[in-house]
């Protein structure tokens, strides 16, 4: 049987952990991964009581009251608080999805938030995407034109809705942290978040640069034919797209030219 071992500064130090009480009726506790990769320490679990009849109704705004009022060195990336950025990704209750969407009351009585698994940590909730911004470089996300013309790039109705379920993605990487395939070959497999994004230039009727092109840039035995359709990144999909409907469509694109 093979053995596993984490590396030694990455196992949670159960005897460290603070816990942060507060006076109300309606107290919720939140057990948040810290870390911080300057003090040389391992990782910790605090507890912070929240009292949500001072609180807005969603977890990011439990994390803003804690960081407010509480502890101020508690890092985590937030900005539009509309599930629209990204930014605030993570893993809460053990599933990926955004803390300004999530709502207190969907929560279990103790809620549990950690960063965005199998990704190293810059400190405490924020992820290092530095690995993930290059793969979705490498795709060229861009729509590439062969000329300047200042005319207006017109689209059909049929052709615009071919982008639906696509362009909507934000880029939180809730998907791409939850694949298995990605866990384990991320360096090579693009993900599922990428090569949603990829698809979705691929059937863009605008983009003039040859679809066999970027076809063969995918076709590759890690960067498109390590997903399994396991369907993991569907559940975990924020704004409820499926980027394993558009790995196989591209998968299907390949065997058709």
């Amino acid at each position: 049987m093979a053995e596993i071992f984490l590396p030694r500064n990455s196992v949670i130090d159960k005897t460290s952990g603070k816990h942060f009480k507060c006076d109300g009726k309606n107290v919720k506790t939140f057990e948040i991964y810290r870390y911080d990769p300057e003090s040389g320490k391992n990782p910790r679990i605090d507890k912070f009581d929240v009292d949500l009849d001072k609180c807005g109704p969603m977890v990011l705004d439990a994390l803003i009251k804690i960081k407010n009022e509480v502890d101020s060195s508690l890092t985590f990336r937030r900005s539009c608080r509309e599930g629209v950025c990204g930014s605030c990704s993570m893993n809460i209750d053990g599933k990926n999805t955004l803390a300004c969407t999530k709502s207190i009351d969907e929560c279990n009585k103790t809620v549990k938030i950690s960063p965005l698994p199998h990704m190293q940590v810059v400190k405490d909730l924020v992820p290092d995407l530095t690995n993930f911004y290059a793969q979705h470089k490498s795709i060229k996300p861009w729509m590439q034109t062969e000329n300047n013309s200042s005319k207006e790039n017109l689209q059909s109705e049929e052709d615009r809705e071919k982008i639906d379920g696509l362009y909507e993605c934000i880029m939180c990487a809730c998907c791409s942290t939850s694949c298995p395939s990605y866990w384990w070959n991320g360096e090579k497999y693009l993900g599922p978040a990428i090569l949603l994004q990829a698809y979705r230039w691929i059937v863009d009727s605008r983009d003039k640069k040859s679809k066999k092109q970027r076809l063969s840039e995918l076709d590759d035995a890690f960067k498109l034919y390590r997903c399994h359709s396991i369907m993991n990144c569907a559940k975990a999909c924020p704004k409820g797209l499926n980027p394993a409907q558009a790995i196989a469509n591209i998968k299907l694109e390949m065997l058709n030219n």
